[in-house]
């Protein structure tokens, strides 16, 4: 069983030491299209997937999803769920300690760039960390609006899951 002490040393070292940690974790949980709970045996972290954003689900009873929102939590869940996988961080997430921002490998595959080439994501382009490289994923999201791959089949009706939380969240 890790101590207070061990356990602080390893995030300090995740999140302070360097700007960028790596590090094998098994998938426990699946929010939503971009955020997961991984766990070793001494910690669990939860991690926002880097660089792109998934469509919205809901956790309220009634409340309407956002298209495609429970397809992208259904492949992200059917990609890592109960699976080993390589986590590179690039830091804290805006929530609590345990959070953190990353990508995500199952066997040298990135599945934060999968889900957009499949078009269960777009690119989040804002505030991205030094050292973490954008234009692979903006490539792909383009072939996937070209091709009108998964949610980019919706054309004009798109919205981003930017502006659908402000419009039925209100965040």
């Amino acid at each position: 069983m890790i101590n207070f002490v061990q356990l602080f040393i390893l995030l300090a070292s995740f999140f302070y030491l360097s700007p960028a940690f790596a590090g094998q974790f098994k998938i426990t949980k699946v929010y939503d299209g971009d955020t997961i709970k991984a766990e070793t045996a001494e910690t669990a972290i939860y991690i926002v997937l880097l660089g792109i954003d998934a469509p919205e689900i809901s956790d309220r009873v009634g409340e309407e999803a956002q298209p495609f929102g429970k397809a992208a939590k259904e492949e992200l869940t059917r990609l890592v769920l109960n699976k080993t996988v390589e986590v590179k961080g690039y830091g804290k997430a805006g929530y609590p300690d345990n959070h953190i921002v990353g990508v995500i490998y199952v066997k040298d595959k990135n599945i934060n760039l999968e889900l957009v080439r499949r078009g269960l994501a777009e690119v989040h382009k804002v505030d991205l960390p030094e050292g973490f490289v954008v234009e692979p994923y903006s490539e792909v999201e383009n072939e996937a609006r070209e091709t009108k791959t998964g949610m980019w089949i919706l054309g004009d009706k798109y919205m981003s899951p930017s502006q659908w939380r402000k419009l039925q969240m209100g965040q």
